[in-house]
């Protein structure tokens, strides 16, 4: 967070800390190894399916809650407060925009992903279109997309926060928090993977409350937000678009079409196609609805992450704007919270990047192996993974950390869109096959390079300076450019669907959303992973979750006219 115009800038690290904040820490590192080791006894682990979907026996509450944690990591937590503080209130479209992606993974997606018995998203596109290619090619670039943008933000941000806020060594405090990660992640698999989210989630929310609060008291509530935010200068300077002055627009959440920093148009459609992609289509999100009891768990689990993630604004990106104009206490709670943040992004980018790799690059490299070996695979994985960060952070700490931050946002904008329109039309178009898929994914894939490419070598201006980089860069904003990247996947994949065969009517069953049977899955190909045993959940609560969903979007669109 930046520190705003009050004294507590002048303090040293060790002046500010105290017996207090250490007790905090420990008491948070204790609670987690515990719930660790007790969820990691709860679960049979020596089985795909208990290791992988924490044996498909998860009750709706720690699923949610392990949504929101996976997806509040401590990139996006310090990115939220820090551009709250630079630059307003419109990254909350970020957090707002989930609310509809998750209603559609619950209600749309689940059930087809349910229902063809999968372990891996990849897995899912090769029952569905058939062929061996989409399948290596989406593992392959999940796994690049974790290691190099995941993991290394939410290392990144967490580590430097823990630095400025202990004065501990950067590379001593990220080492001690993957030890701990990697430990219980190895050792339960999923299942402590969701429960330690749940604990965390609990830290989190209840921390930034306590955050929240203090922030708001100093500052005499939110009517003096605004006029204080207005008039408060940056001691630390972040570039933003009107050279580090605030914003005139810093309260509003849509922005100008054109001018704006993040404009509406973009925030609306631009960002609904990169939450599809996450919410609906990526292995960390959707692995945790896969490990539900029942559908009716799985849907309850989405509604209470979209509850929560309601909250950002208030408890992160208003106090991130506060910090602004002064600098909070309760340093070792907010060490905790960072901390929550960081490990639960981590142990879930961890977990599911040892069951992709496992389930869909080593079985295909070794179509004989057994269970044993397959669950060796996916510890040893982990292990790598956790190596890999260690030797990645010195990389991280020579290149300009902010400037990562925002390359790592632009590399996920050029690369999702195309992942989205494939889901899209395979789940919703049964006349779509595997030549128009993979032929849209390349021609995807090329588009979205190409601009990444222009971007590492036109970087945006500094403040004050005339923009002369291409139209393509300066004249198309990258949230707009993932519409137009989805779009162009999309008549691609059409177009290459109708000039060749349609798939046979045979091979769509329980793949798409109009041929469901309806009925409890049979297993997978591979014989190992099974649904559910019952496919729904008794017809009251399916009314309470069809109920809730209508209040959550209700509460969503009221907020959104209010702060729009």
């Amino acid at each position: 967070m930046m520190e705003g115009n009050s004294t507590a800038g002048s303090f040293t690290p060790s002046q500010q800390f105290s017996v207090a904040d250490l007790v905090v820490i420990v008491v948070y590192f204790s609670l987690n190894v515990a719930v660790g080791i007790w969820s990691s006894c709860r679960v049979n682990r020596n089985t795909i399916s208990g290791y992988f979907l924490a044996g498909r026996d998860m009750a709706w509450w720690p699923i949610g809650a392990s949504l929101f944690a996976s997806s509040e990591g401590s990139g996006l937590f310090i990115g939220l407060a820090g551009t709250g503080a630079a630059g307003g209130i419109a990254v909350t479209g970020f957090e707002w925009n989930a609310t509809y992606a998750l209603l559609a993974l619950a209600w749309v997606f689940v059930p087809v992903y349910i229902a063809s018995g999968i372990v891996t998203m990849p897995e899912y596109l090769q029952r569905r279109f058939g062929g061996e290619r989409i399948r290596m090619y989406l593992s392959s670039l999940s796994l690049l997309l974790s290691v190099f943008t995941k993991i290394s933000t939410d290392l990144y941000s967490g580590a430097l926060f823990v630095q400025v806020c202990l004065g501990w060594d950067l590379y001593l405090s990220t080492v001690l928090m993957l030890v701990v990660t990697g430990l219980y992640t190895i050792a339960g698999g999923l299942a402590a993977v969701i429960y330690t989210d749940a604990l965390q989630t609990l830290i989190m929310v209840l921390g930034a409350i306590i955050l929240a609060v203090k922030a708001f008291n100093e500052i005499g509530g939110y009517p003096n937000l605004e006029e204080a935010y207005l008039k408060a200068i940056p001691s630390k300077i972040v570039p933003n678009t009107t050279c580090h002055l605030p914003r005139a627009d810093a309260m509003h959440l849509f922005r100008d079409p054109v001018s704006g920093d993040l404009p509406w148009t973009g925030m609306t459609f631009g960002l609904s196609i990169m939450a599809t992609w996450y919410w609906c289509t990526d292995q960390v999100i959707v692995q945790r609805s896969l490990s539900a009891k029942s559908l009716g768990h799985a849907k309850a689990g989405s509604i209470l992450a979209s509850y929560l993630k309601m909250l950002p604004l208030f408890v992160i990106i208003m106090p991130g704007m506060i910090s602004r104009v002064l600098y909070p206490g309760l340093r070792g709670l907010m060490i905790a919270v960072m901390m929550a943040a960081l490990m639960s992004s981590l142990t879930s980018i961890f977990n599911s990047s040892s069951t992709l790799f496992t389930m869909d690059i080593w079985r295909k490299l070794r179509p004989g192996a057994g269970e044993r070996e397959l669950l060796l695979v996916g510890r040893v994985v982990t292990v790598v993974l956790v190596a890999l960060s260690v030797v990645w952070i010195p990389i991280l700490q020579s290149s300009s950390g902010g400037q990562l931050y925002v390359y790592i946002q632009a590399v996920t904008s050029y690369l999702a869109p195309p992942v989205t329109a494939v889901f899209i039309l395979a789940v919703f178009w049964p006349r779509a096959n595997e030549q128009g898929a993979f032929w849209g994914l390349m021609a995807g894939l090329v588009l979205g390079l190409a601009r990444m490419g222009l971007e590492l070598v036109h970087p945006p201006p500094r403040c004050g300076v005339p923009d002369r980089r291409p139209w393509l860069l300066a004249d198309i904003h990258y949230l707009h450019f993932a519409m137009l990247l989805c779009a162009a996947t999309g008549t691609i994949v059409v177009g290459g669907s109708l000039l060749t065969s349609p798939p046979p009517l045979a091979q769509l069953k329980d793949l798409t959303w109009w041929t469901l049977s309806r009925k409890p899955p049979k297993p997978s190909v591979d014989g190992i992973s099974q649904g559910p045993p019952d496919g729904e959940c008794p017809p009251f609560w399916a009314r309470i979750c069809s109920i809730n969903a209508v209040i959550l979007m209700c509460i969503n669109i009221f907020c959104y006219a209010y702060f729009a």
